[in-house]
C-alpha cells in the first residue's frame, strides 16, 4: 500500500510527510502535533477499513482517550463516519463497541502521492507500445494479487468464497465486505449472487484514466470464484464504492445447461 497525504481545511496543512514517520510517538505542545495524530488516525482507517477505538489505540501506542478525542473532531469534520460493531455470539455489558469508516468526504482529502508518475509511466508505455502492453501491465500486477488469495478463496466452504475473498481484499486495505445482492440488482427475484463492495481502492486515480486496471482485477475476482462477474461501480468513475456482482455458480451452471440445450445442429437438412 503506498503512502497518501492528507490536505483539507479540517486537517491543516498537508501531511504526506508525517505520515512516513507513522510509527514515530507525537511531541506533546507541538502546533502540529493534534493535526498529523488525526491525519495519522484518518489514514489507517482509510487503508485498513472500519477500525474501533482500542484498535486504533493500539496502533498508535495513544491512550483510548485521546484516540476517542481526535476520532470525535473527524467525525464533527465529517471525514469519518461510526456504526455499531457487529456482535458475534453473546455480548457483555456495557455500550456496545463502535467502529469507524472513512467518508467520502475523507477520502476525497487525501492526495495519492504518486499518481502523477504512476500516470506518466503508464502514458508513456502507451504511447510506445500500445494499449495493449498497459492492459498486460495490469494483468500482471493483479497476477500477484489473485496468487496470494487463491488459497484463501479455495479453503472456504463454496457459499462462503465472496466473504473469503472480501477478508483477504480487506486485509490488504482495500475495506471490502460481501453481502446477498439486491432483487433489483440480480432481476430474478431469487437467490442469484452476492456483491463485493470495495471503499477503497489504492489506484483510483491513475485508474480513471486507465480502466485496464480495473478490468484486470475484475477478470482476476471471476477467476477466483470460479463463476461470472460483472462490475457495477467503481471509485475511478467517481462512485462511492466498488461494486461487483458476482452470480451464484449454481445459476450460471443452469444457464450453460439451458443454453447448451438450445443449440442445434443440422445434418443433411435434418436438425438435430
Amino acid at each position: 500500500m503506498k503512502n497518501v497525504g492528507l490536505n483539507d481545511a479540517a486537517l491543516g496543512t498537508p501531511v504526506g510527510a508525517e505520515f512516513s514517520a507513522a510509527s514515530a510517538q507525537p511531541t506533546p505542545g507541538h502546533p502540529g502535533t493534534e493535526r498529523s495524530t488525526r491525519a495519522r488516525i484518518a489514514r489507517l482507517i482509510l487503508e485498513n477499513g472500519p477500525l474501533t477505538a482500542a484498535a486504533l489505540s493500539g496502533r498508535l501506542g495513544l491512550t483510548p482517550a485521546a484516540v476517542r478525542r481526535h476520532l470525535d473532531n473527524l467525525l464533527a469534520d465529517r471525514m469519518i463516519e461510526a456504526s455499531e460493531a457487529r456482535c458475534y455470539g453473546s455480548r457483555g455489558r456495557g455500550r456496545p463497541a463502535r467502529v469507524f469508516a472513512i467518508t467520502d468526504a475523507g477520502r476525497s482529502a487525501f492526495e495519492h502521492a504518486y499518481d502523477d508518475l504512476a500516470a506518466s509511466a503508464l502514458r508513456f508505455l502507451a504511447e510506445t507500445l500500445g494499449n495493449e502492453a498497459v492492459a498486460e501491465f495490469a494483468r500482471r500486477k493483479v497476477s500477484d494479487l489473485e496468487r496470494r488469495y487463491r488459497p484463501v478463496v479455495d479453503a472456504a466452504p463454496p457459499g462462503e468464497r465472496v466473504q473469503a475473498l472480501a477478508e483477504a481484499l480487506s486485509a490488504d486495505g482495500y475495506a471490502a465486505a460481501a453481502s446477498v445482492a439486491p432483487a433489483a440488482v440480480r432481476g430474478d427475484g431469487e437467490a442469484g449472487g452476492e456483491q463485493l463492495c470495495q471503499h477503497h481502492c489504492p489506484v483510483a486515480h491513475v485508474a480513471a484514466e486507465f480502466p485496464q486496471l480495473c478490468e484486470a482485477e475484475t477478470e482476476a475476482f471471476g477467476r477466483l470464484l470460479g463463476t461470472p462477474v460483472q462490475r457495477l461501480a467503481t471509485i475511478s468513475r467517481g462512485d462511492g464504492i466498488c461494486t461487483t456482482h458476482v452470480t451464484a455458480p449454481s445459476l450460471a451452471h443452469s444457464r450453460d445447461t439451458q443454453s447448451s440445450g438450445d443449440i442445434t445442429t443440422t445434418i443433411g437438412g435434418i436438425s438435430a
